[in-house]
């Protein structure tokens, strides 16, 4: 059986060397300006606070919204993590994680909210999430690297590609979740289209989109290891000299501490969301 011949490497290649680098380096780089300001600020103001005050709002957080257990393991976490030295490490992967997380925020909730509205746009989305999500992570780590080099920026907009489409789904699902009979009560009412969805729909919609928020911070923090592969400080990179070492203590130190900030996080987000 004879196949045609499509020379999808070849294009590829010849629309990012022959157009997008020549013509969009100055847009890409100052998206990365920008990202890289962003990223060191969050940075160096967490590490600027005193990890006994950080330890201790999360706890006060950990006890108020997921109890006691949550409150006890997050005090054990931080002792942890501060008997390994890997708090300035941690500090740096909760930033990139939050900086990928309220760039996802930021895109995902009008999205989705977009997407609820409209079958037209939510018939365009579909498929660009599911492509976001099913495409594997190292072959868009490669066009990161080439429009933003090495370091952080590449690693959160690799993360961003990764963790955002969960934020899009949720919020679109928990606006589609708004029993019908609060909707057609709220218009009997006279509201308008803006007073039905910041008044009625996303107040209701809150639980969810938190839940769609929570999958995004747990999907950012899974890509701490391969953002490290190009670049990215943090445990990440704790990891990966124990994998390139093979030093099995180190990589499992970097390891337990991803897991225990995970887990902290998870159940604070997940007890906002109730809370709300």
């Amino acid at each position: 059986m004879n196949y045609i011949d499509l020379p999808l490497e070849e294009w590829t290649n010849n629309f990012v060397n022959g157009w997008l680098l020549p013509v969009m380096s100055g847009f890409f780089d100052s998206i990365s300006t920008a990202l890289s300001s962003f990223i060191d600020g969050v940075t160096n103001l967490i590490i600027s606070i005193p990890p006994e005050i950080i330890a201790v709002v999360l706890i006060l957080l950990a006890w108020k919204l997921a109890g006691r257990g949550i409150a006890l393991f997050t005090l054990i976490g931080c002792l942890y993590i501060g008997s390994v030295d890997l708090w300035a490490e941690t500090m740096q992967t909760v930033a990139i994680v939050i900086v990928s997380t309220i760039i996802s925020v930021i895109f995902g909730v009008p999205v989705g909210i977009a997407s609820a509205k409209s079958s037209l746009i939510d018939k365009i989305v579909r498929p660009i999430l599911d492509f976001m999500q099913t495409l594997p992570i190292f072959v868009y780590l490669i066009p990161s690297i080439l429009l933003f080099g090495l370091g952080g920026v590449p690693a959160v907009i690799a993360t961003f590609v990764f963790a955002a489409p969960p934020a899009v789904r949720m919020t679109r699902l928990g606006i589609l979740q708004v029993p019908e009979e609060v909707v057609e009560a709220s218009k009997a009412f006279g509201t308008t289209s803006k007073q039905l969805l910041f008044k009625v729909q996303l107040p209701l919609a809150i639980p969810t989109i938190m839940a769609g928020i929570n999958q995004t911070i747990m999907l950012a923090l899974s890509m701490a290891v391969v953002a490290s592969m190009i670049g990215a400080p943090g445990l990440g990179s704790v990891v990966l000299s124990g994998i390139s070492t093979v030093n099995v203590g180190l990589g499992l130190t970097g390891g337990l501490a991803i897991v225990v900030i995970a887990i902290i996080l998870d159940r604070i987000t997940q007890g906002v969301g109730n809370k709300l």
